[in-house]
């Protein structure tokens, strides 16, 4: 049965191929709402949206609606650290205690800041148990952070940080700048090249917010299991325990949680992608150098990573170098986040496509950006 959605926005004659699987994944009641660009020389070549803003398909999703991105925030977040490192404010050979002393306990004494870019720190959850209320916190965090044993020998293993990866790199921001990373992402990137992207959402924002439709929870059968094969993954997962989060809440929105809950839209997550994918420079203001941008994507590790279910991974600094389904060619990089959301980017093509969407899907493979990754590849042989 086909739904019907009207589709919204702009697409260039090379990437119609976009628009009509975009249009499918909505037709195969696979969305509520969603929206994707594509971004080609800085310049924005795809600017799709459509379906619904709640799960009762009540509010239409608009020209200017934000969602959480969950993960794909991780992006911003490693743009930040990359800033700084231009800047000559920040080395990531340099281990994380000379920045934030307080680190340097139980064997985090020499940890690189590179190692956390390239989730082999051995920092990927928390020892102690973490109530969700407490993930709001962020001294509390830190502490806990700081006095915490890795995991494994750091360097020596690959196990996705998922949160900590946020918690960690943003504190470096703080001590390095005296901001919080949401704080120095606004004044530094958002606000100057007007990109709609925030991390720590002031209420102002609330109407135009979609909300996140969640999938059915996990049972403790599932959970049981989960634990039984996979330790690690139900560690980093569900401490704190992300299905109890209301992510459509005030406390969530508005807090700046790095790693997890930043907030925009297929736009301008592609147009943050654009910055890296052009070099360093967008809309004639220049972030960082190319020769940073070069470092970032050279690879740091390579195998099984241990907390996502022992998927074979590949990491530069901050940016995944390992996806078949996604990645255009050599000098491609990416993240995703929980649910869905993506942004890929590719150094040598200047081009760079974000996904962002409110129907999260968890278990078993989402065929969305799938789709939509594939449309791309096929348009750009016409574009190129």
């Amino acid at each position: 049965m086909k739904h019907k959605i009207e589709i919204h926005g702009h697409c260039a004659d090379p990437f119609l191929p976009v628009k009509e699987a975009f249009k499918q994944n909505f037709e195969l009641g696979l969305e509520v709402g969603a929206s994707f660009a594509v971004t080609l020389n800085g310049q924005l070549v795809v600017d799709l949206w459509g379906g619904y803003k709640d799960k009762a398909k009540l509010q239409l999703w608009e020209e200017n609606t934000i969602v959480n991105v969950f993960s794909t925030t991780k992006i911003m977040t490693a743009l930040c650290i990359h800033i700084l490192v231009d800047r000559g404010l920040v080395n990531v050979d340099d281990p994380v205690a000379k920045y934030w002393p307080e680190f340097a306990q139980n064997g985090k004494e020499l940890i690189p800041i590179k190692f956390v870019l390239s989730h082999s720190a051995g920092l990927p959850g928390f020892d102690v148990q973490i109530p969700e209320n407490a993930i709001y916190d962020w001294d509390r965090i830190i502490g806990i952070i700081a006095s915490q044993k890795p995991w494994w020998k750091p360097g020596s293993k690959i196990g996705y940080h998922s949160i900590t990866f946020g918690f960690i790199l943003g504190e470096i921001v703080r001590r390095v700048t005296g901001k919080t990373l949401g704080t120095f992402f606004r004044e530094e990137v958002a606000e100057p090249l007007g990109i709609d992207f925030h991390i720590g959402l002031s209420d102002k924002f609330d109407e135009k917010i979609a909300d996140i439709v969640v999938p059915e929870r996990i049972s403790r059968i599932k959970l049981f299991l989960l634990g039984l094969l996979f330790r690690n993954a139900k560690k980093v997962f569900f401490n704190p325990d992300l299905q109890q989060i209301d992510f459509n809440s005030r406390e969530w929105r508005s807090a700046e949680i790095p790693a997890s809950n930043g907030h925009g839209n297929a736009r301008s997550t592609a147009q943050v992608g654009a910055i890296l994918a052009c070099g360093g420079k967008y809309k004639d203001k220049r972030l960082l150098s190319l020769n940073t941008i070069e470092k970032a994507l050279e690879e740091q590790n390579r195998g099984k990573d241990i907390v996502t279910f022992r998927q074979p991974a590949s990491f530069g600094l901050g940016f995944g170098l390992l996806s078949e389904d996604f990645l255009i060619g050599p000098r491609s990089f990416f993240w995703s986040g929980a649910g869905g959301s993506k942004c890929v980017m590719d150094l040598d093509k200047k081009l760079s496509y974000a996904y962002a969407m409110n129907k999260m899907v968890l278990l078993g493979e989402d065929s969305r950006p799938i789709r939509l990754a594939q449309a791309v590849k096929e348009a750009i042989k016409k574009a190129l």
